[in-house]
């Protein structure tokens, strides 16, 4: 039986004392205030057993880690009609890049760049009568925790600086893909990736994702066949032009946030988020893709 208490304990102690721990992101204001010394792991098995270590607790902000949850609600609004507005292939490039957009009239390359979270938040304006509250009510529905809110300063913060946001926008308006106000479309999306969660709560919300589609509470949230799709999306594009190292390393589905969060699962076994703030050059918090390296070889359970 696998001590996973023992393991990651024994992660945490490297993480904490890492020297490397690479750089806070600083383009959104609010989040280079962030103490970059922080690490937090928590792990829940496929029978609800919780194992964490270090700032497990904290809450941080989750940023693109939001795109698998906002996808995961417009899945069970509009089904397989997402996909006429939005591919599901591999962009190779950065989180924020536009040519491949401009090249490909209009449709994003998967829903979780910037563009295609983007087309996704739309779709959801489109079918929600009070998109932010039911958004927020859906993510708080996954994890049985009201606790979970947006952090207005950070949401703030990205709208007075997101402008490779607006030019996406602007750009998929162009080109008739997307249906309601830019201003309005944004101000979902800012809101959105400036959830604040902790390692615990996360792994709580991507559970259904690891149990096809069943919640900690037994409550259906996704069809085995849309769980088989989010995390296909996850595997192959949620690092972005990362996607293929992490899959290497660590060879799990997961996302990450330049929050510094990370959530990875392995189907049917166990869910793990990690959060250490400091980013690496492609802009993956460094030391949580190191921890989930270490994680899936001292288990040796990955999907590989």
């Amino acid at each position: 039986m696998i001590d996973y208490q023992e393991i990651l304990d024994g992660i945490a102690s490297n993480c904490l004392t890492a020297t490397e721990k690479g750089k806070i992101a600083t383009y959104i204001p609010e989040l280079s205030k962030v103490d970059d010394s922080k690490f937090g792991i928590h792990l829940v098995d496929n029978s609800k057993n919780n194992y964490s270590a270090g700032d497990s607790d904290e809450l941080f902000s989750i940023q693109s880690i939001s795109k698998v949850l906002s996808l995961g609600q417009a899945m069970s609004l509009v089904g397989e009609d997402l996909w006429k507005r939005v591919d599901v292939e591999p962009s190779g490039d950065p989180f924020n890049h536009l040519s491949l957009l401009e090249m490909e009239n209009g449709i994003p390359r998967n829903p979780l760049i910037n563009a295609g979270a983007i087309v996704v938040a739309d779709i959801l304006i489109s079918n929600l009568e009070n998109p932010k509250l039911e958004f927020l009510n859906y993510v708080r529905e996954l994890t049985n925790d009201n606790s979970i809110n947006f952090d207005i300063e950070v949401a703030k913060s990205e709208k007075e600086t997101g402008y490779r946001n607006y030019a996406a926008a602007n750009l998929l308006k162009s080109y008739g893909n997307l249906k309601n106000d830019v201003e309005t479309v944004l101000d979902f999306y800012f809101h959105q990736c400036s959830l604040k969660m902790s390692c615990s709560q996360l792994t709580k919300a991507f559970y259904p994702f690891m149990n096809k589609g069943v919640c900690q509470q037994g409550k259906t949230f996704l069809t085995v066949r849309q769980e088989k799709r989010i995390n296909a999306l996850m595997l192959t594009c949620g690092f972005y032009d990362e996607a293929g190292e992490f899959a290497f390393e660590v060879g799990l589905p997961g996302k990450s946030g330049v929050g510094g969060g990370i959530v990875a699962l392995l189907p049917g076994k166990y869910c793990v988020a990690t959060w250490a703030p400091g980013l690496n050059a492609k802009g993956n918090s460094k030391l949580g893709m190191e921890a989930l390296e270490k994680l899936t070889t001292a288990t040796a359970q990955s999907i590989f």
